[in-house]
């Protein structure tokens, strides 16, 4: 049998479905994604980095994004991608360990880091002249970091709990990651009450980041209501347009896995939105703010520009040469 040639601990993992269809399909698909989503948010950090212009909190603050995208979606798909060209598609019980850790911890992350980053705008549109005072780098640094902190919080209560229970069934954990209520469906103890607790947990870490988006849109709205300069309204919003898409995106697919009851759930519907905001989201979010913002563009070209450029060498002119107006050799 195929469960004496792995240990007793290991895990297996369904995948997207339990028959295997099309697996070179999807694993054309779901590579081609991860690729994309990869150099995005990679090219997307390295830009920010190398472009001066683009030193400013917003930017900072995406790069932090897409820091975060370029984790997240290495945590999940490469197993995925592994486990499609495979037979034997366990996982130990270690693996799975890490895998819950960092799943909660970065979709932690990213919930506050997009609440903060409202925050930013909502201090860009109605205090532009105390901007630099009021977002200085100290405070960017101490967002970043309290993003990362409150994540890796979350990861670490729920990771041991989750993993403490004893799973006797089957070991087939009906998903193409350890995602905490596929493997809390294998456990031999009723987990009702952790479960609730758990529910409790996501549902303020949800409310705490929604509230500062609420509040800091609110604001906003009313700021842009009050322009007279339609000029300045249309600014207001192009400031504002790619973080709005990408949190009604992110936060869309969290309603459903946290707030809705389990009845509306089953392992299908999960699976999808799953796959929605672990592999789709984190390829979306860098073409979002790129495509949808021509800094981003503008400091692409620069950066290219300068490494496709040939070095133009320096000449000493000639004691006898006549220099320019500007004595520039």
């Amino acid at each position: 049998m195929e469960a004496t040639s792995q240990n007793s601990t290991d895990f297996i993992l369904l995948g997207f479905t339990v028959h295997r269809t099309l697996p070179g399909l999807i694993f054309t698909v779901v590579f081609s994604i991860f690729v994309v989503a990869v150099v995005a948010n990679v090219v997307m950090v390295l830009l920010i980095h190398l472009d001066p212009q683009l030193h400013t909190p917003m930017y900072f603050l995406l790069s932090q994004l897409s820091l975060m995208d370029t984790v997240y979606i290495c945590v999940t798909v490469p197993k995925l991608l592994q486990d499609l060209l495979s037979e034997q598609r366990t996982i130990s019980f270690l693996g799975c360990a890490v895998q819950i850790f960092l799943y909660v911890t970065l979709i932690g992350a990213e919930f506050f880091l997009l609440g903060l980053m409202a925050y930013d705008r909502y201090v860009a549109v109605c205090s532009p002249l105390r901007y630099p005072v009021i977002m200085s780098h100290r405070v960017c640094l101490y967002m970043a970091l309290g993003s990362w902190l409150g994540g890796s919080l979350d990861g670490f209560m729920l990771t041991p709990v989750t993993m403490s229970f004893p799973y006797c069934a089957s070991r087939q954990i009906n998903h193409f990651f350890c995602e905490i209520p596929a493997v809390l469906r294998l456990s031999c103890m009723d987990t009702s009450l952790y479960e609730t607790l758990m529910y409790a947990c996501c549902m303020l870490m949800l409310l705490v980041p929604i509230s500062i988006i609420a509040v800091s849109y609110t604001r906003i709205l009313l700021t842009v209501h009050g322009m007279t300069s339609a000029e300045g309204r249309r600014r207001a919003w192009a400031t504002c347009s790619s973080h709005v898409l990408v949190v009604s995106i992110f936060y869309g697919a969290a309603f459903y896995t946290n707030v809705l009851p389990h009845s509306y759930h089953t392992p299908e519907h999960d699976k999808a939105v799953s796959a929605f905001y672990t592999i789709l989201t984190p390829m979306l979010n860098p073409l979002i703010y790129s495509l949808r913002n021509r800094d981003v563009a503008a400091a692409l070209r620069r950066v290219l520009g300068k490494s496709t450029s040939p070095q133009r060498v320096r000449v000493r002119p000639d004691p006898g040469e006549a220099r320019g107006p500007t004595g520039a050799g």
